[in-house]
């Protein structure tokens, strides 16, 4: 019904998690065009919690950094934003100046970032990348548009200050002598429903994973789970 009068000539797919990427294809076919996306992701690990990624989907189109896709009054520019899943993707509309986000930056939340397809290193490399292109909004897949070029500067900031914050609780955990990520859950999310804690559990294994590839801390597993142990090596300066 809200396609109705209207012309689809190109589907669009910001990552391949369950949520955003199934309906993609049968939408197409419906409308006589072509998906358009990095790639299909990484599966996660069995198990593990996490949004499934939908493992049956590949774009008609890989597309990545730097592409242009236009139709008749509208120009989007691909930004790769990994972090969330290693495939993520944005699109800028140049003609609003303004940042189709998916779930790189939500409206309503912080995102997940979850091993083995999230990477809390690209993640905040990925939000200083959208932060450098001044959008005057954002568009999420989730929650309420965010408006105004300031407030977006300051909408971003705020989620790399939350990330940033999560990790120097992460520390002060491991500084008292924790080692478990759920016992760490259990602190630093205290206030948090608890049916949202193993969510929480995979974002400090995103943080923890990050603090050892900077020699923060270590683990006797080559690849650690939620069910790690983890030790402090270091306090950074």
């Amino acid at each position: 019904r809200a396609l109705e009068g209207e012309t689809v000539t190109h589907v669009l797919v910001t990552h391949g998690h369950s949520d955003h990427s199934p309906l993609a294809t049968p939408l197409a076919q419906w409308a006589g065009c072509k998906t358009y996306a990095k790639n299909c992701g990484v599966p996660t690990a069995k198990g593990e919690l996490g949004s499934a990624d939908d493992l049956g989907f590949m774009p008609d189109v890989k597309v990545g950094d730097g592409d242009v896709i236009s139709g008749p009054g509208w120009t989007l520019d691909v930004i790769e934003t990994p972090g969330h899943t290693c495939n993520h993707l944005c699109f800028g509309l140049r003609e609003e100046n303004a940042c189709l986000s998916g779930d790189h930056i939500m409206g309503w939340s912080t995102t997940v970032v979850a091993p083995p397809d999230g990477d809390m290193g690209d993640y905040m490399r990925s939000l200083d990348k959208i932060q450098s292109r001044k959008f005057d909004t954002l568009w999420p897949t989730h929650g309420d548009p965010v408006r105004g070029r300031e407030f977006v500067d300051h909408f971003i900031t705020e989620y790399a200050n939350h990330r940033r914050a999560r990790e120097a609780a992460i520390l002060d955990q491991l500084r008292a002598g924790q080692s478990s990520i759920p016992e760490m859950v259990k602190v630093m999310y205290a206030e948090v429903d608890k049916r949202l804690h193993p969510a929480a559990a995979m974002s400090v294994l995103g943080h923890m994973i990050e603090l050892i590839k900077t020699g923060v801390a270590v683990s006797p597993d080559d690849k650690p789970t939620v069910r790690s142990h983890f030790e402090l090596v270091k306090t950074p300066v």
